[in-house]
């Protein structure tokens, strides 16, 4: 089983809505018993919180189920729980590293590394672009669930 965390900031957006997404597409492709799949914030912020109103009504949009959802903080003991940490720019990923003390198994990555233009997916919750946000989540997924085979 390959254990993957999504990261963000307040994991009420771009972590969450990775989630949601990730599930449905394994889900679809009848492998939910070959994955576990979190996310979290590496802020404390929004702990406590729901998935951000306008992620829920774009996931919606988009014909992705809204999971039940109460943002959480990363925490040190995630580390050994998951194999990968897929953060969603590299401001999560120094972030994640700190939250982890280090990263000596190479397991936080940015999600969009794995995709053939790697880069950082912008936070809507600042930028309100909760399409290109749902794009960007949506390939990273795909690409994620192409990477994952190797783990098999």
């Amino acid at each position: 089983m390959l254990r993957i965390m999504f990261v963000c900031l307040g994991n009420i957006c771009r972590s969450a809505m990775a989630e949601c997404i990730m599930t449905q597409l394994v889900e679809q492709r009848g492998l939910s018993d070959k994955f576990y799949i979190d996310s979290a914030g590496t802020s404390s912020e929004e702990e406590g919180n729901g998935i951000y109103p306008a992620a829920a009504r774009k996931l919606r949009e988009a014909g992705v189920k809204v999971l039940p959802h109460t943002a959480k903080r990363l925490r040190v003991e995630d580390y050994d729980r998951f194999d990968l940490f897929l953060c969603m720019e590299q401001r999560n990923v120094d972030s994640a590293k700190r939250i982890l003390r280090g990263d000596k198994d190479n397991k936080v990555i940015r999600l969009l590394d794995l995709s053939a233009e790697p880069r950082n997916i912008a936070d809507p919750w600042w930028s309100g672009d909760f399409d290109t946000a749902y794009n960007d989540i949506a390939e990273g997924c795909v690409c994620l669930f192409d990477y994952s085979a190797r783990y098999e």
